[in-house]
C-alpha cells in the first residue's frame, strides 16, 4: 500500500471522526433544545391549570372555564409535538377535549372566595392580574385571537370592579352586624369613591346609587346614635335589612 493511500485513509478516518462528533453535538443540542421547550410549555400549562382550578368561584363562568380549558389543551398539544410519548399529557389532552365538547354545560366547581378584608381582596386581585397577563401573552404569541383577548381584558376589568364592590359591601354589612356604624360608613365611602373613579360610569351608575343610598342610611344612624337604645337598635336592624335587600339587588345587577 502506497504512502498516498495510507495518508488518504488517515485523513478520511479523521474526517469521519470529526463528522461523527459534530453530528453527536447537533443531536445533543437538539435534545437540550427540546427539553428546554418542553419545560417552558409545561410551566405555561401549569400556570393556566392553576388559574382554572383555583380561580375564585364567584368570577368563574362557563365561558371562562372553556377558555382556560382551550388554552390548557393548546399547551398540552404543543408539548406532545415535542414529546409524542408523554402519557401524562396524552391523558390530560383527552380529558380536556371531553370537557370542551360539553360547551356551556361544562361543570364549574370552583369554590367562591368570600372577600371580607383587603388581604383577601389582594389574593383575588392577584388571580385577576395573572389571568390578564396570560391573556396578553397568548394574544402576542398568536394562541388567542386579538379581538377575543380584548374582550376578555374588558371582562377582567369588570371582574376587578365586582371584587371591590363585594369587598366594600361585605365590610359595611359586617361592621353593622358588629354595631360598628363608623366602620360601615368608612367602607361605604370607599365604595362610593371607587365607583366614581371608574371610566365606564354608566355601567356602574345603578350600583353607585345603591352605595350612596346605603351611605345615607348609615349617616342617619350615626346622627341618631344619641337616641334611646331601643330607637338605636331599631335603626341598626333597619340598616342591616336594607343592606341585605340591596345586596340581593346588587348581585342580580352585577352577575346576571
Amino acid at each position: 500500500m502506497s504512502s498516498l493511500v495510507i495518508t488518504m485513509a488517515i485523513i478520511g478516518g479523521i474526517t469521519l471522526l470529526v463528522l461523527l462528533a459534530y453530528l453527536n453535538q447537533l443531536a445533543e443540542n437538539n435534545k437540550r433544545k427540546k427539553s428546554r421547550l418542553k419545560a417552558d410549555l409545561a410551566e405555561r400549562y401549569r400556570r393556566i391549570a392553576d388559574l382554572n382550578e383555583q380561580f375564585a368561584g364567584q368570577f368563574m363562568s362557563p365561558e371562562l372555564k372553556l377558555l382556560l380549558c382551550r388554552l390548557q389543551l393548546q399547551f398540552a398539544e404543543r408539548i406532545l409535538e415535542v414529546d409524542k410519548q408523554d402519557s401524562v399529557y396524552l391523558t390530560m389532552a383527552a380529558e380536556l377535549r371531553k370537557l370542551i365538547a360539553l360547551g356551556q354545560d361544562i361543570p364549574v366547581r370552583n369554590a367562591p372566595f368570600h372577600v371580607t378584608d383587603d388581604a383577601k381582596a389582594t389574593q383575588v386581585r392577584a388571580q385577576l392580574e395573572a389571568l390578564h397577563g396570560q391573556v396578553g401573552k397568548l394574544a402576542q404569541s398568536g394562541m388567542l385571537p386579538v379581538d377575543e383577548a380584548k374582550g376578555w381584558a374588558k371582562e377582567i376589568r369588570h371582574m376587578l370592579v365586582q371584587l371591590y364592590v363585594d369587598l366594600y359591601s361585605n365590610q359595611a354589612k359586617q361592621a353593622l352586624q358588629q354595631q360598628q356604624t363608623g366602620h360601615a360608613r368608612l367602607a361605604l365611602e370607599r365604595g362610593v369613591q371607587f365607583l366614581q373613579k371608574q371610566a365606564d360610569t354608566a355601567r356602574y351608575q345603578a350600583t353607585l346609587a345603591q352605595f350612596q343610598k346605603q351611605l345615607e342610611r348609615v349617616n342617619a344612624m350615626l346622627v341618631s346614635a344619641q337616641a334611646p337604645t331601643d330607637d338605636a337598635n331599631s335603626e341598626l336592624n333597619e340598616g342591616l335589612k336594607s343592606m341585605e335587600d340591596d345586596g340581593d339587588w346588587k348581585k342580580k345587577a352585577l352577575y346576571d
